[in-house]
């Protein structure tokens, strides 16, 4: 099996490689990196607790100037927005235990953005997306739990 190889995939709404596997209810982006479908990750979206608020964390986006940077923070996560470069931004993630930055145009990160508005719902197929966060979750704390209780006995 060959070593994946990532520097900074970028996506846009037209790409030929299927990039957005889907959105789950809680707002995570399913993405193939590079469009590899054996290597999908979840990003964390935006949620929001209002219209209000929706309307001013996108003028915010709008408003990123190069070299700034908007954090869209969650429950258990943080996910972070960075302005590169005019219709050039980066959200931050791990691949293989490799910081990563996945590239977006505005058009693109928009529209993962509007997933936020309090009346959207995600497609009955991306519900499933959710379960899957849920399982792996899980896996992490049973290994965690496993590893610590391994460390206590030595």
């Amino acid at each position: 099996m060959k070593p994946l190889f990532c520097l900074s995939p970028r996506y846009r709404l037209d790409d030929e490689s299927p990039w957005l596997e889907g959105i789950d209810p809680s707002r995570h982006y399913w993405i193939a990196v590079n469009g590899e479908k054996k290597v999908t990750l979840a990003l964390p979206g935006l949620i929001v607790s209002s219209f209000d608020e929706f309307k001013e964390v996108i003028r915010k986006f709008r408003s990123l100037k190069p070299g700034e940077i908007m954090s869209l923070a969650r429950i258990s996560s943080r996910c972070m927005i960075r302005c590169i470069a005019a219709n050039c931004y980066a959200l931050e993630a791990r691949v293989n235990d490799a910081p990563v930055w996945h590239l977006f145009d505005q058009e693109t990160l928009d529209s993962l953005l509007m997933t936020a508005h309090p009346d959207w719902q995600c497609s009955p197929s991306d519900v499933e997306l959710g379960r899957r966060l849920l399982l792996r979750s899980l896996e992490r704390s049973v290994t965690t739990q496993s590893q610590s209780r391994l460390k206590s006995e030595k």
